[in-house]
């Protein structure tokens, strides 16, 4: 059936092998050049019994104008695309103009097939593998590089994937916003973006899981953060004497660099977790250490209802979000402070936590020692991972 099939095909079109055999893809194994010219044989011994001349591949192919055998001079194109960019892995892709691709499924559509694979699945493959077998690259799936090959013009569009990295921070001072404001010389995201922008030659976008306050610091285990490294020239980076230069700022210091995937840095963002402050409560008309102790033991546990705050309400969505306190622990300063250690779920704003907020906040500190009571200090000792603020509660 395939030889009388191919053979209907080849009155009406001159073929060659490659679009020969890919009518055909679809049933037994190798390359579809080798599956037409096997069909292509074996139809030229039939018409031979028969007394008929054999049916060669012609000059030129009327589908594809020979387009395969131009796979050794676009890979040389590929090669000058990239040669100022760093990579491992790749994959092809390319743009075939509508006209072969209609005549194509006019062909399959004329003739009953079915088990035809298009031309580009069988070009970008083709192609994949010289490239391969010239640069000693290898295809992905999530690969480093694609390109785009336009087959006839010999145009290449080179598609340069993003580099993600996850660490965590630790922010050492005051006074430094976590992303660029026009207020500040520095922030944490140019801080270490600086090196990460001269290693790979490529823009450098910082993602925080959650941000602090300019005047609060970030210590302990640091916070999660992503980076994208948008369309880097060099993925081959040392981590550590990048790392070693951030930490030298004396401001910000990294932890746990590391390369990951885009699935990986899309958890790590939208993951909530817990945190630990330590934050520091001034209570103007006097608090005593049984007061401190008393608001601690109401806290543990407790549930809060915290309206926007009222300094971010143009920043973020106006509602009421809830939130609990797991754990809070008290140390009395004087007559007029004492520290509070909490452990609270993610978004729950603390500073409200202990003023109130005018009542955005309930309940508050303010509220359990039925006097106002304001964050004088705040530091972010931990993030927790969930199962680490599990045990923590």
């Amino acid at each position: 059936m395939i030889v009388e099939k191919a053979s209907e095909v080849l009155e009406r079109y001159q073929l060659c092998d490659h679009c020969l055999g890919r009518l055909f893809a679809k049933l037994g194994k190798g390359t579809n050049e080798e599956r037409g010219k096997a069909i292509r044989f074996v139809l030229n011994m039939e018409r031979a019994k028969d007394g008929l001349p054999p049916v060669e591949e012609p000059k030129e192919c009327e589908l594809c104008n020979n387009v395969f055998d131009r796979i050794p001079e676009l890979v040389e194109n590929m090669k000058e695309a990239a040669k100022d960019v760093e990579f491992e892995t790749f994959l092809v892709g390319s743009r075939f103009p509508d006209e072969v691709k209609e005549k194509e499924k006019a062909i399959w559509d004329e003739f009953g097939i079915e088990t035809a694979e298009p031309i580009n699945r069988e070009f970008n493959r083709e192609l994949g593998k010289a490239f391969g077998r010239a640069t000693g690259k290898d295809t992905s799936k999530s690969p480093d590089v694609v390109f785009i090959v336009e087959p006839y013009s010999g145009k290449i569009e080179l598609q340069i994937n993003p580099l993600y990295i996850y660490g965590r921070y630790r922010k050492l001072l005051r006074g430094i916003p976590q992303t660029p404001h026009p207020d500040f010389e520095e922030s944490v995201a140019s801080i270490i973006c600086r090196p990460f922008s001269r290693a790979t030659g490529g823009k450098c976008v910082f993602k925080g899981a959650g941000r602090e306050d300019v005047d609060v610091r970030m210590l302990g285990n640091g916070r999660p953060f992503i980076l994208e490294i948008k369309r880097p020239k060099r993925r081959n980076i040392n981590l550590e004497e990048i790392a070693r230069e951030i930490n030298a700022s004396g401001k910000v210091e990294v932890l746990n660099l590391r390369f990951t995937t885009p699935d990986e840095a899309e958890r790590v963002l939208s993951t909530p977790h817990r945190k630990e402050y330590l934050a520091l409560v001034l209570v103007k008309e006097g608090v005593t250490p049984e007061e401190a102790e008393e608001v601690a033991k109401k806290l543990t546990g407790l549930e809060i209802h915290q309206r926007t705050p009222w300094r971010v309400r143009k920043a973020r969505a106006d509602k009421v979000r809830v939130r609990r306190v797991h754990y809070a622990e008290a140390r009395w300063i004087d007559d007029k402070h004492f520290e509070l250690r909490l452990i609270t779920d993610g978004g729950l704003y603390i500073k409200e936590l202990i003023s109130g907020d005018k009542g955005r906040t309930k309940p508050s500190v303010s509220d359990l020692l039925g006097k106002p009571a304001w964050c004088e200090r705040l530091d972010v000792l931990n993030v927790l991972d969930e199962e680490r603020s599990e045990d923590s509660s």
